[in-house]
């Protein structure tokens, strides 16, 4: 999916939700692990249900492979079952596998061909510590993502991402100018965390026109309408990701009809926001 075919579809839809799927074998509902034996079923039919309620109020969704791999073999079908799942009945959709990864070139190149050829996803969450010739590999891929990690919203962000050089240039600033010389607005974009609040302002002086992926919106205490008010730009420019406070807004049988509740929610909130723009 190009830059243009996302904005139409954020457009269409009114909304900019990122969906995360960080399913967790411990959280799923009772009703599921009575109902299905195999640990891969039971994530597949949550993650089936949440898609399918959750699909008319977002562009996008976001498996985090931390939570898969944490179940071995079983997690990895059943990320491998969901992905396939949304490439034939969700096409429009935004996938983005958050895996952050960053290693040497020929490893990044063996990660670029597992997510961008085996499982055929739009976009990647890389990690840049290692610099140009690890992130590289990623974007040989015409219409795939590179997602820079730039300035997240856990605590520790601030030991490293804040510091400054003898210049006065953040860590973080310099990830944003410096990796713009690799890619572009139309194949990278960058994670900030929606808690970094009036950051935002600092991340667009640097990346004015690039879009930004924004976890931490809900359970994590971001707020939607500020990350709007210093992040968003006239083509929206914002992938804003709610995970457990979609996901598990229940844990009862009514938990895919409440992820519902709580997605329409926020494309309600996100086309108020989207309104401003016209």
């Amino acid at each position: 999916m190009n830059r243009k075919e996302l904005v139409e579809q954020i457009f269409a839809k009114k909304s900019f939700l990122c969906v995360g799927l960080d399913t967790d074998i411990k959280k799923v509902p009772e009703h599921l692990t009575k109902q299905y034996e195999k640990t891969e079923d039971i994530i597949f039919a949550f993650n089936k249900a949440i898609i399918d309620a959750t699909a008319p109020y977002c562009v996008s969704y976001k498996p985090n492979l931390a939570f898969y791999e944490s179940m071995g073999l079983a997690g990895m079908i059943a990320f491998d079952k969901t992905i396939t799942y949304l490439n034939e009945h969700y096409p429009h959709h935004f996938i983005i596998a958050d895996a952050k990864r960053g290693d040497i070139g020929n490893t990044s190149k063996m990660y670029a061909r597992t997510f961008f050829e085996e499982y055929k996803l739009d976009a990647l969450t890389v990690a840049p510590y290692m610099g140009e010739d690890s992130v590289k590999p990623f974007l040989e891929y015409e219409g795939k993502w590179v997602i820079l990690l730039a300035l997240t919203s856990n605590k520790g962000s601030h030991d490293f991402q804040l510091t400054e050089d003898k210049d006065g240039q953040r860590l973080f600033e310099k990830v944003l100018t410096k990796s713009q010389e690799w890619g572009n607005d139309e194949n990278m974009m960058y994670v900030v965390g929606a808690t970094q609040g009036s950051m935002f302002t600092d991340i667009r002086k640097c990346a004015p026109n690039h879009f930004l992926l924004v976890p931490g919106v809900g359970a994590q205490g971001g707020s939607l309408q500020e990350v709007c008010k210093y992040g968003i730009i006239k083509d929206c420019g914002l992938l804003v990701n709610s995970s457990r406070g979609i996901i598990y807004a229940s844990n009862g049988e009514d938990f895919a009809e409440t992820a519902g509740i709580k997605a329409k929610e926020l494309q309600e909130q996100m086309a108020e926001e989207l309104a401003k723009l016209s």
